[in-house]
């Protein structure tokens, strides 16, 4: 629906049809990669020998980069179609994105320090990629500061949009940060296997995948829900107007 459609105001499930059975099974499949990820990391996976069980946020810290990635970009892409189109859709998974992707970014951010502790000695080091990622957390949190104040208008949504597509090429750079720069942040997982046990991919596979369904669902959970809150503006808007008019 475009801006100049008439909102809809039917609210049901993801959709009819394959949409209609993709949402539950989506759900189904999220508990069930959980559980058995959880299941691999503490009780069939190994401790790593130097670091013990601190070696466990590995699991869940790659993961959740890699589901920030996601989110990140499915804004910044969702963002550029919005500036090319204002489908208010678009708009709505552009915020789903964003707002998803903060939220694995800050596990990212809290889960690294957990680690560079053991690991360095320290919290904190303004590594090439932990400085590039708190860089890519703070363009998305002026976008969901900005969606966040207040009613947003055409201004302040094109604004943002354009914060969100800014923010993908600090995505690239932070995934090419520790080779370009060689900072202290390990490259775990390369081509030639990196240093990861052979009996750890399991768990860490399955982690993977666990934390791929569940940044699908919360975005599209997330996106359904910031579509309603559309609707229900548009309507807003179009009572006022009509009263304004009966009004006169």
């Amino acid at each position: 629906m475009t801006e100049s459609s008439p909102p809809s105001t039917t609210s049901s499930p993801p959709g009819g049809g394959a949409a209609g059975f993709l949402w539950p099974a989506l759900w189904v499949l999220t508990v069930l990669l959980m559980g058995i990820s959880l299941y691999e990391i503490f009780f069939v996976a190994p401790a790593e020998v130097q670091m013990g069980i601190v070696q466990k946020i590995f699991y869940f810290h790659v993961p959740s980069a890699y589901a920030m990635y996601v989110g990140f970009v499915t804004a910044g892409v969702a963002s550029g179609v919005y500036l090319a189109r204002r489908d208010e859709r678009w708009d709505s998974i552009a915020v789903a994105g964003a707002e998803v992707g903060l939220a694995f970014c800050a596990i990212v951010l809290t889960t690294g320090p957990l680690w560079a502790r053991k690991a360095w000695g320290v919290w904190w080091a303004w590594d090439p990629r932990l400085t590039t990622t708190l860089l890519a957390g703070m363009i998305y949190v002026a976008f969901v500061s900005l969606r966040g104040s207040g009613a947003a208008g055409q201004v302040e949504k094109r604004f943002a949009a354009g914060l969100a597509v800014l923010g993908l090429p600090v995505l690239v750079v932070i995934h090419y940060s520790v080779q370009r720069w060689r900072g202290q942040h390990p490259t775990v997982i390369t081509k030639r296997g990196g240093g990861l046990d052979p009996a750890m991919y399991p768990a860490f596979f399955l982690s993977l995948a666990a934390f791929t369904a569940l940044v699908a669902l919360l975005i599209w959970a997330r996106a359904r829900v910031e579509r309603q809150r559309q609707r229900v503006l548009a309507l807003e808007m179009l009572a006022a107007e009509q009263d304004l008019l009966e009004g006169e």
